[in-house]
């Protein structure tokens, strides 16, 4: 299959040349992925959500989300991690084992997404947008309410799509399914509260 020459196989690919044992700083994991990266940390922070794993999950992938969006409303050219995590190394290996699980997702995204409307994955405000919208649904995420991690995760895997793929329109989509679920849980949120004063 054919990908486009920048794309994130093409890139992942180059990195996973060479020796299994050899290890990847992290720091020049992110720095070679440069604004995609922020895509391939939301995409790690997102996966947990369709994992059937104990109660707190959410918190916890909400907690990632939220850093990350922090760092793209402040326009960071790749994403900041703690020190003990930027002086941790990869294994060559993993990323070749992780390249051959899930290369065919990453292709069939590839095949549907492309560089288009670029300058709202570019520009400050675009970018702005995009950053408190991470942040409120990162705040939605890791509240304890029941049957939202999936909906919440797959609203944020268009997000990541469009970030890793620099594809303005599938972020013009989730910016118009972000809006509307913010609005809902504002809008449920309102009512419970009622509820809950009603009955008091």
């Amino acid at each position: 299959m054919t990908t486009h020459e920048s794309g994130t196989t093409a890139l992942l690919h180059a990195l996973e040349v060479g020796d299994p044992e050899d290890r990847i700083d992290f720091d020049f994991l992110l720095d070679r992925l440069s604004r995609r990266a922020f895509g391939v940390m939301l995409l790690l922070a997102t996966l947990p959500t369709f994992i059937p794993l104990p109660v707190g999950v959410g918190s916890v992938s909400g907690a990632l989300v939220v850093l990350v969006a922090v760092q793209v409303m402040l326009r960071l050219q790749h994403p900041w991690l703690p020190a003990f995590l930027r002086r941790r190394t990869l294994r060559r290996g993993a990323l070749q084992q992780f390249s051959r699980r899930f290369d065919r997702v990453l292709g069939w995204v590839e095949r549907y997404s492309r560089p288009r409307l670029t300058m709202l994955c570019d520009r400050v405000l675009p970018g702005v947008f995009t950053g408190v919208q991470l942040l409120l649904i990162g705040i939605l995420l890791a509240l304890p309410i029941p049957f939202t991690n999936f909906p919440i995760g797959f609203l944020l895997l268009i997000y990541c799509f469009a970030l890793i793929e620099r594809d303005g329109a599938l972020l013009l989509i989730a910016w118009i399914l972000g809006t509307g679920t913010i609005i809902g849980f504002g809008f449920a949120s309102n009512n419970v509260v009622q509820m809950i004063e009603h009955w008091l």
